[in-house]
């Protein structure tokens, strides 16, 4: 655990002395080409701002292209200061074009960190919103089943019966009753007169 943490507080103290130092190389390049007083402090972290904000967008992981150009034109802003300050600039002679862009670069600021701070990353949200619509649209919707009706089962009507068919039946019965002395059931009656079950039943019926 102490070594975690004197790892981490060494490379805060080294973040520190960076940013101090760059924070004052930009301030005394912004005191050489005219902006004194609050304007030489205000520079520096504008620079500062726009790097945090395109390195937030980066870790987003969203309009990735934007974020590494504003990171680029910030770090070079920040580089550049650092090495004119190193001998290579005579800061009591400034070029033009640097007072230019010194000048300029409030409002390339101000657009850079609109943009990364105000343009909301939606663009997973929005490709996954769109592959839920499709895939919803994609779907039949689903009828519901018709209700299954009870199945009614039909009774077959009686057929008529002659009446000379009753009376060979009364015949037939009564044999089978003289000759095994129980009457007749509908399965023999049906046998001895040859007609299909449903007249067989009806003619014992009125037996």
């Amino acid at each position: 655990m102490r070594a975690h943490l004197a790892r981490v507080d060494a490379v805060l103290v080294q973040a520190l002395i960076a940013a101090a130092l760059s924070f004052a190389h930009i301030h005394d390049i912004a005191m050489a080409t005219g902006q004194d007083g609050w304007k030489a402090w205000a520079y520096p972290i504008s620079v500062d701002l726009l790097l945090v904000a395109a390195w937030r967008r980066l870790r987003t992981g969203t309009a990735k292209a934007a974020a590494w150009c504003w990171f680029v034109i910030a770090l070079t802003a920040s580089l550049g200061a650092n090495v004119a300050t190193a001998g290579l600039l005579d800061m009591t002679n400034v070029p033009a074009w640097l007072r230019i862009l010194v000048a300029g670069w409030p409002a390339v600021a101000f657009l850079g960190g609109t943009l990364l701070a105000h343009s909301a990353p939606k663009a997973a949200t929005d490709a996954s919103d769109a592959e839920l619509i499709e895939d919803q649209e994609g779907e039949p919707e689903a009828t519901p089943d018709p209700p299954v009706q009870p199945a009614i089962e039909s009774t077959p009507p009686t057929p008529p019966v002659p009446v000379a068919l009753v009376d060979h039946a009364r015949k037939v019965a009564a044999e089978h009753h003289t000759r095994t002395g129980t009457p007749i059931d509908t399965s023999t009656l049906r046998a001895r007169l040859g007609v299909p079950a449903p007249m067989a039943e009806a003619i014992a019926a009125q037996l």
